[in-house]
Protein backbone atom coordinates (compact mmCIF):
# COMPACT_ATOMS: atom_id res chain seq x y z
CA UNK A 1 0.00 0.00 0.00
CA UNK A 2 1.19 3.69 -0.79
CA UNK A 3 0.58 6.39 1.24
CA UNK A 4 -0.03 9.97 -0.93
CA UNK A 5 1.20 12.70 2.07
CA UNK A 6 0.50 16.47 0.67
CA UNK A 7 3.70 18.39 -0.55
CA UNK A 8 3.91 22.11 -0.38
CA UNK A 9 6.22 22.99 -3.52
CA UNK A 10 8.72 25.55 -1.86
CA UNK A 11 10.61 26.03 -5.47
CA UNK A 12 9.39 25.61 -9.02
CA UNK A 13 11.61 25.27 -12.54
CA UNK A 14 9.18 25.59 -14.82
CA UNK A 15 11.80 25.32 -17.84
CA UNK A 16 12.47 21.43 -16.15
CA UNK A 17 9.17 20.74 -15.06
CA UNK A 18 10.49 20.08 -11.60
CA UNK A 19 9.61 20.83 -7.77
CA UNK A 20 10.92 21.43 -4.54
CA UNK A 21 8.96 20.08 -2.39
CA UNK A 22 8.35 19.94 1.42
CA UNK A 23 6.55 16.26 3.01
CA UNK A 24 6.24 16.67 6.44
CA UNK A 25 9.69 18.30 6.95
CA UNK A 26 11.27 16.03 4.12
CA UNK A 27 12.38 18.12 1.08
CA UNK A 28 12.71 16.43 -2.24
CA UNK A 29 12.72 17.30 -5.60
CA UNK A 30 9.40 15.31 -8.26
CA UNK A 31 8.92 15.61 -11.60
CA UNK A 32 5.51 18.29 -12.28
CA UNK A 33 5.16 17.35 -16.02
CA UNK A 34 1.89 15.40 -15.54
CA UNK A 35 0.17 18.31 -13.86
CA UNK A 36 -1.42 20.10 -16.95
CA UNK A 37 -3.06 23.22 -14.73
CA UNK A 38 -0.70 26.05 -13.48
CA UNK A 39 1.48 25.62 -10.67
CA UNK A 40 2.95 27.85 -8.13
CA UNK A 41 5.03 28.41 -5.20
CA UNK A 42 3.06 27.45 -2.03
CA UNK A 43 0.66 24.98 -3.88
CA UNK A 44 0.01 21.23 -2.78
CA UNK A 45 0.72 18.18 -4.58
CA UNK A 46 0.80 14.33 -4.06
CA UNK A 47 3.28 12.64 -5.20
CA UNK A 48 4.20 9.17 -6.15
CA UNK A 49 7.18 7.80 -6.98
CA UNK A 50 8.39 10.80 -7.90
CA UNK A 51 6.05 12.14 -9.93
CA UNK A 52 2.77 14.77 -9.15
CA UNK A 53 -0.12 13.15 -9.15
CA UNK A 54 -2.34 16.26 -8.62
CA UNK A 55 -2.57 19.41 -7.32
CA UNK A 56 -4.92 19.67 -3.83
CA UNK A 57 -6.54 22.32 -1.69
CA UNK A 58 -4.61 23.99 0.77
CA UNK A 59 -7.83 23.35 3.33
CA UNK A 60 -7.58 19.79 1.98
CA UNK A 61 -4.09 19.21 2.29
CA UNK A 62 -3.66 20.87 5.70
CA UNK A 63 -6.22 18.74 7.25
CA UNK A 64 -4.31 15.50 6.02
CA UNK A 65 -1.57 16.89 7.26
CA UNK A 66 -2.68 17.32 10.90
CA UNK A 67 -4.01 13.73 10.49
CA UNK A 68 -0.69 12.02 9.50
CA UNK A 69 0.98 14.20 12.23
CA UNK A 70 -1.38 12.83 14.42
CA UNK A 71 -0.32 9.13 12.84
CA UNK A 72 3.72 9.80 13.13
CA UNK A 73 2.83 10.88 17.26
CA UNK A 74 1.17 7.91 18.10
CA UNK A 75 3.44 5.80 16.28
CA UNK A 76 6.38 7.69 18.58
CA UNK A 77 4.65 7.11 21.87
CA UNK A 78 4.30 3.48 20.84
CA UNK A 79 0.45 3.74 20.78
CA UNK A 80 -0.06 2.05 17.39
Amino acid sequence: MCFAIPSKIIELDNEQDIATIDTMGKIRHVSVHTILEPLALGDYILINNGFALNKMEKEAALSSLELYQEIVTKMEQGEI
